[in-house]
């Protein structure tokens, strides 16, 4: 394959061409699956860029359509091989987030906010570790260690010395307060967000408890972006079994509003390193008790030293 190839993002752009061809023709996928023989959901899943598309299945659409110029075709045809190939990922067997790794691989920008964690990208080879051992019991030594391979070769991207990943990440002050792995495993990682939100292409905010109610209530999220104009943005939602990704235009403004609102809810780049600085100086004293601790103290503390602390 070729090294510039992404067959995930090949898939979306042909279901997208396919789905603008279906819409010029004034046909519904219901008239289409009906025409091809074949199920309406399948027609759906093809536009989506959720089910490989063949060759074959391009060649007839093309023809249903009434697609003339011969060069769109094998441009399209052309997608559809692409799609088919392997991305970087699959080498790893069966990972169940090969659809978001193959979109994360391609966004030029994303913005992403965690309650719980921290994100994956900023997680530190010993806390990802713990990571996948907490949330994944059932899995097997190997799998755990396949997983904790992909997570640091996703980091890959933040390191690029050209064109590096654009990254705005929001945390929860949770997420600082858990205890993965042990305290020494936290300051590491801590230590390491402090490191990384001072890159120029990363920029890291801390959500304190004090705000109270805000639009990330509900749970993790992420927004991606891509340099191609063609490729339109994806919110994307983590759950147990089956991810979530939103395209509709409505969906992602929505997402983009509601990042922009904890954006600006959130600390400072500035006082949130200080903020995670301090946090990492209560790992390290003895009396150091998480769990008895008073929720809104560290926010208190670090105000304290801080006045122009919004």
């Amino acid at each position: 394959m070729g090294v510039n190839v992404n067959p995930t993002v090949s898939r979306r752009r042909l279901g997208s061409e396919l789905r603008r061809l279906r819409e010029i023709s004034g046909m519904t996928t219901q008239q289409v699956a009906e025409r091809l023989l074949i199920s309406q959901p399948k027609i759906s899943l093809l536009e989506n860029g959720r089910r490989l598309v063949k060759a074959r299945d391009v060649r007839d659409l093309c023809g249903l359509y009434g697609v003339q110029d011969q060069r769109r075709v094998d441009h399209l045809m052309q997608l559809a091989r692409e799609s088919g190939q392997q991305g970087w990922w699959n080498s790893y067997g069966d990972i169940p987030y090969g659809a978001y790794i193959g979109l994360e691989a391609e966004a030029v920008a994303i913005r992403s906010y965690e309650s719980m964690v921290i994100p994956g990208l900023l997680q530190t080879p010993a806390y990802a570790r713990a990571v996948i051992a907490g949330t994944i019991p059932h899995a097997t030594a190997e799998q755990a260690a396949t997983r904790l391979q992909v997570r640091l070769r996703r980091q890959s991207r933040l390191a690029a010395p050209r064109n590096p990943l654009r990254l705005w990440a929001v945390l929860d002050e949770s997420a600082l307060w858990r205890v993965v792995g042990s305290r020494e495993v936290m300051r590491e990682q801590l230590d390491h967000l402090i490191h990384l939100g001072a890159q120029p292409h990363i920029t890291l905010q801390v959500l304190p408890h004090d705000v109270g109610a805000h639009p990330g209530v509900s749970g993790q999220f992420a927004l991606l972006e891509f340099a191609d104009a063609n490729d339109v943005s994806v919110v994307y939602l983590e759950r147990f079994t089956s991810d979530l990704y939103l395209e509709k235009a409505s969906d992602v403004l929505l997402y983009r509003n509601m990042y922009a609102h904890l954006q600006a809810q959130a600390l400072s780049p500035d006082h949130a390193r200080h903020f995670i600085g301090e946090a990492v100086k209560a790992y390290g004293r003895t009396e150091f008790r998480p769990g008895l601790r008073r929720p809104g103290q560290a926010v208190q503390c670090v105000r304290a030293r801080c006045p122009s602390m919004s």
